[in-house]
């Protein structure tokens, strides 16, 4: 089969909103496409290839990876430089591409958690598998309770001034050890730009605390990319009927049958009611909700999605075109959209 040459869409800027990233000049779409599942090997490359060329006619210009997506590990990398070389070379400026190390990615002590060693290898080795002399975002993927975070923020400002990223990250940093990233990286003169948390109408953990994290960042001028804002998939349609095969919860793919509670799904399809009388999917409520504008703490720069294939990708993108809740409609989602316990990442928020 011949594909031909990329020719994107020439309206894609038109019906993507874009938001600045914190106190910073950069600008990402509401909603960014991940690919930590759909783009490993284990994933047909023609599909992985039309749903990435769909998202940039939809103008989603932010591509989310990390060293150990697959699978294999590194899989996702490797497949998303083929189709940086077949497709987005030319628009390579109109990227936002990112990646991150910080959990198990070789054996050995140098291949996991928080070290210098271990970040910037890593890095490296990134921008191999993708082709590029640059990501626009390089994250430390999470806190590492043994190594001093002046050892790990160093090496991001490191990727920095080398020029092989543009701007750091931190991905599942509690608060309080978001407040010292933030401290550290401004005395060195790499400012942290952005915080990669978990958060979805069931794993609200963000909003928590004094201050919130939310809160943290609106006061630091960093900004957030909210990722699993669909609970891995539970704030979908999917399961409002049983585990269908070949679902993440079937396969155990980060998310286990146990998360499928009686009163989880009680929560869901109460959700889904709501979304329904807003004429929407309940995915498209549930990252509308994710971008909605808080009384505490700044709204989510971007939610971060995920999309096995062109079908799903357009109906998450949809939920752009209403954004926007009556304080009716918000008292109602309070009511299911509660911390459910399924906070995969929640050690981390520890170390």
């Amino acid at each position: 089969m011949i594909v031909m040459a990329l020719q994107p869409a020439q309206d894609r800027y038109e019906s993507m909103p874009y938001r600045r990233v914190g106190s910073s000049g950069l600008q990402l779409p509401a909603v960014s496409l991940g690919l930590w599942h759909n783009f490993g090997d284990d994933k047909a490359f023609d599909t992985q290839r039309a749903t990435l060329r769909r998202a940039f006619d939809l103008g989603v210009t932010h591509f989310d990876l990390a060293n150990n997506y697959g699978p294999p590990y590194g899989s996702a990398e490797t497949n998303f430089g083929r189709h940086l070389a077949q497709d987005f070379r030319p628009f390579r400026d109109e990227l936002i591409i990112s990646s991150k190390a910080g959990y198990d990615m070789w054996p050995g002590p140098y291949g996991n958690w928080g070290s210098r060693k271990y970040l910037l290898a890593s890095l490296d080795q990134s921008l191999n598998r993708m082709g590029l002399d640059y990501v626009d975002i390089f994250y430390s993927h999470r806190p590492d309770p043994d190594t001093p975070l002046e050892e790990t923020m160093g090496a991001l400002d490191t990727a920095v001034r080398s020029g092989r990223a543009l701007y750091a990250g931190i991905s599942s940093y509690s608060p309080e050890k978001t407040v010292e990233a933030v401290t550290i990286l401004k005395e060195l003169g790499t400012p942290l730009l952005i915080h990669q948390p978990s958060y979805s109408m069931l794993n609200r953990w963000v909003e928590n605390g004094h201050p919130s994290l939310l809160e943290v960042l609106e006061r630091e001028g960093v900004g957030s990319i909210a990722f699993s804002p669909l609970a891995q998939g539970m704030l979908t349609d999917k399961y409002l009927n049983g585990v269908p095969a070949n679902s993440r919860a079937a396969e155990g793919k980060s998310l286990s049958k146990d998360f499928l509670s009686d009163e989880n799904m009680r929560r869901v399809r109460g959700l889904n009611d709501i979304a329904g009388s807003r004429g929407q999917t309940l995915a498209q409520m549930a990252i509308a909700w994710v971008l909605r504008k808080q009384s505490k703490g700044s709204a989510i720069t971007s939610a971060l999605i995920g999309a096995s294939s062109v079908k799903q990708l357009e109906d998450s993108l949809a939920a752009v075109k209403n954004l926007d809740f009556t304080d009716d409609e918000l008292h109602s989602i309070d009511e299911f959209a509660v911390d459910s316990d399924i906070n995969l990442w929640a050690a981390a928020l520890k170390s």
